[in-house]
């Protein structure tokens, strides 16, 4: 039987990226994305090789063939992505409930998540298929976007098994192990 992580194309698109203020909070939506399913994350906003390096060491020492890449224009990234008949979902506490909505998000198999980070400009609303609050309640794009990868995925987000890494954590009650080369 074939897994949904194996059919499906899944691309984040974080917008409006800010040097020296969004370091963290953008390299941890890259860590969640990877981790919980997802292809490739797309970085719009100031340019952060530092940061997107950082994402990409992440995949190249815990293996797979997730990759952070920077755009410069997320308009140009949604319309291309529509093109490849993607379904452009954008994550935003102004969202219809997204519980309510995966049904039919699920159908598409292949979609753009839209995160924000500063304003998020109004034409992303209407470039979005879907526009999808995990709560309606102020809180992280991090959260957000795990929760919506747990939600899109199922339990197999969990259990996804990572190709040729040169790192390896295991699973302890207690204490750390690592094994391979960092």
């Amino acid at each position: 039987m074939t897994s949904i992580l194996q059919i499906t194309m899944i691309t984040i698109l974080r917008l409006g990226h800010r040097l020296g203020r969004d370091d963290r909070i953008s390299t941890h939506c890259g860590l969640v994305a990877r981790a919980l399913g997802a292809d490739s994350i797309i970085y719009s906003g100031e340019k952060d090789d530092k940061m997107m390096e950082s994402v990409n060491d992440v995949s190249k020492r815990f293996g797979g063939k997730f990759s952070a890449t920077y755009e410069e224009n997320f308009r140009n990234v949604i319309k291309s992505h529509k093109k490849k008949h993607y379904s452009v979902v954008h994550l935003t506490v102004y969202g219809l409930q997204v519980q309510k909505q995966m049904k039919k998000i699920k159908s598409n198999k292949k979609i753009l998540v839209v995160i924000g980070g500063e304003k998020v400009p109004g034409e992303v609303y209407q470039l979005s298929d879907y526009n999808v609050a995990v709560t309606s309640q102020p809180h992280s794009e991090v959260a957000a976007l795990a929760i919506f990868l747990r939600e899109y995925l199922g339990k197999k987000s969990l259990e996804k098994k990572f190709t040729k890494p040169k790192i390896a954590i295991i699973p302890q009650a207690k204490g750390k192990k690592v094994i391979g080369k960092k």
